[in-house]
């Protein structure tokens, strides 16, 4: 006895395949409505990291205790085999370290050891990759029919797997830059505010990474982190210097230097932070503005590939299918 079978569109079930689209879309419902429901701190994961760089920096050391002494040095011991292991494959330099290090620091990552890491995983990737898709496509051939296609993926594949620790890093970089950016002119404005008060430095930093941590946590947790370094570091030019080494962003750097100069001269450092805070506040209207401009061309696409077929089919369908009746009731008859 033949077991029947729903309807199918192109060899596929449908009514399988519409029962498995109905528990994607009610399983999504239900982690957005969680996402929704849920109250979240941002601040939580970094400021037990800022408690742990206040106590570094107040005690002098690395750690603060023997046990966390010894998993660093264990930590350090693996870090050096790789870092001289890939010395002795001519794959590792200086330059290498020093570039995934900056990487790192504008992604939020703050462990320089871990740059050693991620060129041992750049190094390791393409070949075990390469080897995988190798095996897939030409040993066990799971895509017979294909013939040229199995070049152009088995070097996609290995490239995709040396490039991408540098792309999720950037990536990574690139979503924290813009959310400092947007919260850069009302961090100044703030500092304006602490500045008259007559707030020091590092009192000022400190206030308004705590007003503006919920709102921009990666600039809270920057500004957080600096009022830190102020408050320990024998230099305060170096506080400052690793604010701009932490952050790829010439509005950022700007700070830095008027910072610096305001420490260094004595200049009044609220009349130079207004200041700052204006152009910024002009720039990111200028920003909205050219996306604003943009609007109509990026538009077009989407307006000649799904709207007007859309648009044309709703007005041309009834006449085409009149004249389709017309010519059909014409026609003359088979007897």
């Amino acid at each position: 006895m033949q077991a029947s079978t729903g309807p199918t569109l192109l060899g596929f079930d449908v009514i399988l395949i519409g029962s498995m689209l109905v528990g994607i879309a009610a399983l999504a419902m239900i982690v957005a409505v969680y996402s929704a429901v849920t109250i979240k701190d941002p601040m939580a994961k970094r400021v037990k990291a800022l408690n742990a760089r206040r106590e570094e920096l107040k005690m002098g050391l690395v750690t603060s205790n023997a046990k966390k002494r010894q998993s660093l040095v264990r930590k350090t011991d693996t870090t050096e085999k790789i870092k001289d292991t890939l010395g002795n494959l001519k794959v590792l330099q200086d330059s290498q370290v020093e570039d995934i290090q900056q990487k790192l620091a504008w992604a939020g990552i703050r462990n320089k050891e871990l740059a050693v890491y991620v060129l041992g995983i750049r190094a390791v990737a393409p070949i075990v990759v390469g080897g995988l898709l190798f095996i897939l496509l030409y040993v066990l051939r799971i895509y017979p029919d294909w013939e040229m296609k199995r070049v152009f993926a088995l070097g996609i594949g290995t490239f995709l797997a040396y490039k991408g620790p540098e792309l999720f890093l950037k990536n990574k970089a690139n979503k924290r830059t813009d959310a400092i950016r947007k919260g850069l002119p009302d961090a100044l404005d703030l500092l304006v505010i602490c500045a008259e008060a007559g707030l020091t430095v590092d009192a000022a930093f400190n206030r308004v990474a705590k007003e503006l941590g919920r709102a921009y946590p990666e600039l809270g947790d920057e500004f957080a982190l600096t009022a830190i370094e102020l408050s320990f570091l024998n230099e305060r030019r170096k506080a400052f210097g690793n604010l701009a080494y932490r952050v790829n962003l010439e509005s950022v750097k700007g700070v830095v230097t008027t910072m610096i100069q305001t420490e260094k001269y004595g200049t009044p450092l609220a009349s130079a932070l207004r200041v700052l805070s204006a152009e910024f506040r002009n720039e990111r209207m200028m920003r909205a503005e050219e996306k604003a401009a943009r609007l109509p061309a990026i538009m077009t696409v989407p307006l000649i590939m799904f709207i007007l077929p859309v648009l044309f089919i709703v007005i041309l369908g009834p006449a085409a299918c009149s004249i389709a009746d017309a010519f059909a009731g014409g026609a003359p008859g088979t007897k």
